[in-house]
């Protein structure tokens, strides 16, 4: 048996966290650069706010319906997924963390699954203050389907027997189920398939010949076969990347300089915390596609390394070397992407018997980056090619404190 939970309107629900007087009222969450929704609260919802809606254009709903906006704040939702995961990890040592706000939990062996569905639930928003729901059934794919449901049925549902699962597939929109995309939703529809239920009864033949593998493999899992097991040790990652669209446009070199520097720090970082080393950077420049057609430009550049890599200075100089090349005159920019591709594990890093390796010196440095940095704080501590007065950053105009990552952030009680 198999459990996802997954964290209702997770974005949402972290703000609230901290401000409660948000809790009866409509919320929305704007991606970067306040650009457009990436969550809504059952509120907003129910005001008919969509989700991707571009936010200037819903500014006359919001102040109509007395909608709470806010910026996006990836620190604080990665530290409230994190307490989240921890206290799902407590009741089954097989646990797959899904995404930021979603975990399947292995539940062999479990009985009297709804009450221990129940208490996992009431322990995770107990403990965190997240309001979680609860799918139970014996293939991911159903418990996808089950969690759905729970959302209307107290937060927690169990699919065991034949019937509670025909029962639940009899009016499931077929565009729902976890595996069907634009394409097949929009092709099973057009052949008259509109539930899960009509999808199952379909000949597997039919569903091998007309959506390949994957489709037979939801196929058997809504049969109650499960095809696709838990995750419980994450796959090596190939790549990495940070990018982040400029709060405006700009032709200002010296400002991409002191982005891409940034970017490639931040990379540096995110490949020391995994161990991992670089062999291939890459380095792209993006204009606004929304703009003039004459005026856009996407250059790019990928440098082999001549030695895996993953220290800051190195990586920033190798990135900047990089700019240098594919910087074009003329043109604004909204966004710069830096790319850390062909990764391999620092224990498995091979000397270049033609090539002496300089680096080891940066290597120390970005040690003691890291030291000062986790002791006092992301940011205390940084290169100077990122530059002190930031022009070019998100713009993020409804940005909350980091409640849980910084110490002069945290809620005083007196």
């Amino acid at each position: 048996m198999f459990a996802l939970a997954d964290c209702n309107n997770f974005y949402a629900s972290c703000h609230r966290l901290f401000e409660p007087q948000y809790n009866s009222v409509p919320v929305v969450v704007l991606s970067n650069n306040d650009g457009c929704v990436i969550a809504r609260s059952n509120e907003a919802k129910a005001c008919g706010i969509a989700m991707g809606a571009p936010f200037f254009k819903i500014r006359e709903e919001i102040a109509k319906h007395n909608i709470a906006v806010f910026s996006s704040h990836y620190t604080l939702y990665g530290d409230i997924s994190a307490r989240v995961m921890t206290n799902l990890a407590r009741f089954t040592p097989d646990v797959e963390v899904y995404s930021i706000d979603e975990c399947f939990l292995g539940l062999s062996g479990f009985d009297n699954l709804s009450a221990y569905g129940k208490e996992i639930r009431d322990t995770v928003i107990n403990n965190t203050g997240i309001p979680i729901s609860i799918g139970i059934a014996p293939t991911k794919v159903l418990a996808k389907v089950a969690n759905k449901t729970s959302k209307k049925n107290n937060g927690v549902m169990v699919l065991e027997s034949a019937e509670q699962i025909a029962a639940a597939l009899e009016h499931y929109p077929v565009e729902d189920l976890w595996g069907v995309g634009r394409q097949f939703a929009h092709k099973l529809i057009k052949g008259g398939i509109e539930t899960a239920a009509q999808f199952r009864a379909l000949p597997v033949d039919w569903v091998q010949a007309h959506m390949t593998i994957v489709g037979v493999r939801m196929w058997r899992e809504l049969w109650g076969e499960s095809c696709i097991p838990l995750k419980t040790v994450l796959d090596p990652k190939k790549g990495m990347c940070t990018s982040r669209a400029f709060g405006k446009l700009t032709t200002d070199y010296n400002q991409l300089k002191e982005a891409t520097s940034s970017y490639a720090a931040r990379l540096a970082s995110k490949l020391r915390k995994e161990k991992l080393c670089a062999t291939v950077l890459s380095v792209k420049l993006l204009t606004n596609k929304f703009v003039d057609q004459k005026l856009q430009a996407y250059p790019s550049i990928s440098i082999p390394l001549e030695h895996p890599i993953n220290n800051t200075v190195d990586l920033i100089n190798t990135a900047l070397w990089g700019l240098k090349k594919i910087y074009l005159r003329g043109y604004q920019y909204q966004k710069v992407e830096v790319n850390a591709t062909g990764l391999i594990p620092e224990s498995e890093v091979q000397l270049n018997i033609f090539n002496e390796f300089k680096g080891v010196k940066h290597d120390k440095v970005s040690k003691v980056l890291d030291k000062l940095n986790m002791h006092y704080g992301a940011g205390t501590l940084r290169m100077a090619g990122e530059g002190l007065k930031q022009k070019w950053t998100m713009k993020r105009e409804f940005l909350k404190p980091c409640y849980t990552t910084n110490w002069n952030d945290i809620i005083k009680v007196k």
